[in-house]
């Protein structure tokens, strides 16, 4: 287990919510911030706060080597081969939508098939739907096992010929479920698909490296990883990057303007139109910083062994159904559950008058709720500065919500 002084980068863990120590267990909705981020931001504003790549003078340098280093800290973290294939956006929604509007559109047509799966994010659905109304495409959806995985068998069986995009979560943002993308990847390209991964859950806790994935596109949000909100990064292999039109325009993505027609800066400029989130690359590539001094590996590991610890721990309490695999081993930081005869809003009321922040509603993942039979849930998800003590604390407001509510 990782030692108990990390807590004490994250300022906002020492307070108290109604009366009792903040036991914070929602950072899959959004992480924590360390003190690194913060003076990080806080540095910017101080001391270099100026436009990028336009000025000449002292400040526009700083900010803009503060800028495009924080790119190329988000391609060491990912393994990328190039900073020209890392385009910065405001997090996983925008990056998905963009290769959506601009590779879907330029690359999919009718009767051509997106498949995606019953867990996705609406981030990672409603960007296909759009697409499949616009070109004629077919929406696809592979089924999950009965735990929440996915059998590569199935995978297999829902490809075709017509199979042009695959589109899929790294780690479910309900069901912790860690999905198989580099065997999933190797299925798409051999059906001459492009695969998109949606890395949300799965950059804060797992190490990535896209090369060796060989995905083709990955994005992630940089609030989830410390980092501050409003702020991710679309990967995307050059060679497709290079083919896709941009599909913001206005300053920084020019290169010429003229009466009638305009050119567009190289990669991965063309896609940053207008004024980019500069504070917050610099927050988030600090936050890469602060999360690999620690190691992901251990990260990790510190997750799974809590996540072993709530679920046995959970299991004590009578009523209470846990969703997603049930072997602990073959999830990430992420425990979501109902609790007999209450409603999941209800139940995180009952614990965040204890002191107990956890999520409650469909995450999201509306279709995922149809298909577990289910309205809603509650979901602890866990992270480096999360502890046994933690744990111990939501499965006593459990239980003291099952006494009030009978």
């Amino acid at each position: 287990m990782l030692n108990n002084d990390i807590r004490k980068d994250f300022p906002i863990l020492d307070q108290e919510v109604n009366g009792y120590p903040l036991v914070y267990l929602d950072s899959a909705a959004t992480s924590q911030k360390p003190r690194q981020v913060i003076e990080a931001v806080a540095n910017y504003y101080q001391n270099d706060n100026a436009n990028v790549h336009r000025g000449v003078h002292t400040l526009g340098n700083r900010a803009t080597e503060g800028y495009e280093g924080a790119r190329e800290t988000v391609r060491k973290f990912l393994n990328a081969s190039s900073t020209e294939e890392i385009v910065f956006t405001r997090g996983t929604t925008t990056a998905l939508n963009l290769i959506a509007q601009s590779y879907g559109r330029a690359n999919i047509s009718e009767g051509d098939e997106i498949l995606i799966t019953y867990m996705e994010h609406h981030s990672n659905i409603i960007p296909w739907q759009q697409l499949a109304k616009a070109t004629g495409a077919v929406l696809k959806y592979i089924d999950l096992e009965e735990d929440g995985t996915i059998a590569l068998e199935k995978v297999r069986d829902a490809m075709t010929d017509r199979t042009k995009i695959v589109s899929m979560m790294y780690v479910s943002n309900v069901l912790g479920t860690m999905n198989p993308i580099k065997e999933i990847t190797e299925i798409a390209h051999a059906h001459n698909s492009i695969m998109v991964v949606d890395a949300a859950q799965a950059a804060p806790h797992l190490k990535l490296d896209v090369q060796d994935l060989d995905c083709d596109f990955l994005a992630f949000s940089g609030h989830k990883l410390c980092g501050p909100t409003g702020i991710g990064a679309l990967y995307g292999k050059k060679a497709l990057l290079n083919e896709m039109e941009p599909i913001e325009f206005g300053g920084e993505m020019i290169d010429f303007v003229g009466l009638y027609d305009s050119s567009w800066k190289e990669l991965p400029w063309k896609f940053e139109g207008g004024t980019p989130i500069i504070a917050g690359a610099i927050g988030m590539a600090a936050a890469i910083d602060y999360i690999e001094s620690i190691g992901l590996d251990t990260i990790e590991k510190h997750e799974h062994e809590l996540v072993a610890y709530a679920m046995e721990q959970m299991k004590t309490v009578e009523g209470l159904e846990i969703y997603g695999p049930r072997d602990s081993s073959k999830r990430a930081g992420i425990v979501t559950f109902n609790l007999e005869g209450v409603h999941p809003h209800d139940l995180a009321t009952v614990l965040d008058m204890n002191g107990v922040a956890v999520r409650a509603g469909h995450h999201c993942c509306q279709p995922l709720m149809k298909w577990l039979d289910v309205s809603a849930t509650a979901r602890a998800s866990f992270y480096l500065y999360n502890t046994k003590e933690d744990v111990d604390r939501l499965v006593e407001g459990l239980r003291m919500a099952k006494e009030y509510f009978q």
